[in-house]
């Protein structure tokens, strides 16, 4: 088995005139969490949803364990998501949302092995209780929860998260942060974590991606999250995340 989760080279995504990012070029090694951090629109999401396969290179190729995105195993990726496009009035229940992430359908009978596998996924979310509630009265927090563990139920080598923790409370996210330490220990699953927090990123982070279009740092949280890099990618000092991260512990 591959020792190296995700090879990207000279990896440039372009909308028409419009680049999104070019020139990335980075390893993430096996069973490592990176955290991504930059500005808006520096084309993190559009990074998460190329590893994906949901958008194509424009130029330059990635490889997930040593296969493109588009011929990757089904269960090989979980994903969750920035945005939720799901119709919070589709007449769902927690658990068969939970149950698309074993096959890209939605579960009309539900299966005694899927069943079980959700309900599992939901447990290690702290969700268990949820599996009935219909999807539309779900509370923000708890869609999350639900997302989650829709991301972990077929137990993926690659977990891909976009801004897990934003617009959450500090106990779910403490919650999450826990969930995933967990699961890596127990599968040593790797992790791609997009997020604007950058206590977070040198907290629970293995590796760092900084990047804004053109401009990346790759490295260990301490190399990576220094006041000139800042500087450069956020082009000023005083971003919000900036303050005390001096004395922010490292994992």
């Amino acid at each position: 088995m591959t020792n190296t989760a995700l090879t990207i080279e000279n990896l440039s995504v372009q909308f028409g005139d419009y680049t999104v990012f070019k020139d990335m070029t980075l390893t993430l090694p096996a069973g490592k969490l990176m955290a991504v951090v930059g500005p808006n629109g520096a084309g993190k999401s559009c990074l998460v949803k190329t590893i994906a396969g949901l958008l194509m290179p424009s130029v330059g190729s990635i490889a997930v364990f040593e296969k493109a995105p588009q011929k990757m195993p089904f269960n090989w990726l979980g994903y969750v998501p920035q945005l939720k496009t799901l119709d919070r009035n589709f007449p769902g229940q927690a658990i068969e949302l939970v149950m698309t992430g074993l096959k890209p359908a939605w579960p009309w009978i539900k299966n005694k092995t899927g069943f079980d596998m959700a309900m599992s996924a939901l447990e290690k979310v702290g969700a268990g209780h949820l599996a009935e509630r219909p999807i539309g009265k779900l509370s923000g927090g708890e869609l999350q929860r639900i997302y989650f563990a829709r991301c972990l139920v077929r137990n993926p080598r690659l977990i891909l998260l976009d801004e897990p923790v934003t617009g959450i409370d500090m106990t779910l996210a403490t919650d999450i942060f826990r969930i995933l330490e967990t699961i890596r220990q127990e599968t040593h699953a790797t992790v791609l974590m997009v997020t604007h927090d950058l206590a977070a990123a040198a907290y629970h982070a293995d590796l760092v991606l900084l990047m804004n279009q053109s401009t990346f740092y790759v490295g260990e949280p301490d190399a990576v999250l220094t006041q000139d890099h800042l500087r450069t990618i956020f082009g000023h000092a005083g971003h919000p995340h900036m303050m005390g991260l001096e004395e922010t512990p490292h994992a």
